[in-house]
């Protein structure tokens, strides 16, 4: 019999009353009911320098990514909520990425094809996050291998999207939600 599965949930912004903070929060909250072991961090608490290769050169990858990717590494999937900034990822998340990417010591292999990735993104705006979605998907799949989920959520309008109590009241993006999470649950499953 197989255990719960470990699973991570992150969102690509730290701002105070981020929507993605916001959907990363109830994304974890969906995937604890369902019976997983559920971790939710941020990204504020693993401050790292923007990405110099000469910096790497001199002193190596941060304790901050480390720390970071041993998480990954406990983890059977990883979540997370991608804001859009002018139509791409977030500069916070592209360089945690390239940071963990940068991570040689054996280790860690397998910190990018050994789990599973589900992608969300919430936004203010019509197209809900979707083309930071793509740039995520590309930048996991093609340039690190990563296994991602091809269900995603998109949340728009998310100004108005979630209750005073943090829950999501779009049903659209709610009925995406509930596939993902699913999916993220069973396919980590085989991790575990």
């Amino acid at each position: 019999m197989r255990g719960r599965p470990d699973l991570l949930v992150l969102s690509g912004s730290t701002r105070g009353g981020s929507y993605n903070g916001r959907l990363a929060a109830f994304t974890a909250r969906e995937l604890a009911l369902r019976d997983a072991d559920v971790r939710l961090l941020s990204l504020a608490d693993y401050p790292l320098p923007l990405y110099d290769g000469d910096l790497e050169g001199t002193r190596g990858v941060p304790e901050p990514a480390l720390k970071l990717a041993e998480l990954m590494l406990a983890s059977d999937g990883v979540f997370i909520a991608s804001p859009e900034y002018n139509q791409s990822v977030t500069p916070l998340l592209k360089n945690t990425i390239d940071w963990l990417s940068r991570i040689r010591d054996d280790r860690y292999r397998g910190l990018w094809t050994d789990r599973v990735f589900a992608l969300g993104a919430a936004s203010p705006g019509h197209f809900a996050g979707i083309r930071s979605l793509m740039h995520l998907r590309q930048i996991l799949e093609n340039s690190l291998g990563a296994r991602v989920l091809t269900q995603q959520v998109a949340v728009p309008y998310a100004d108005k999207a979630f209750d005073e109590r943090g829950n999501l009241t779009n049903e659209k993006a709610a009925g995406q939600l509930e596939r993902v999470v699913a999916s993220l649950i069973a396919e980590a499953g085989r991790f575990t």
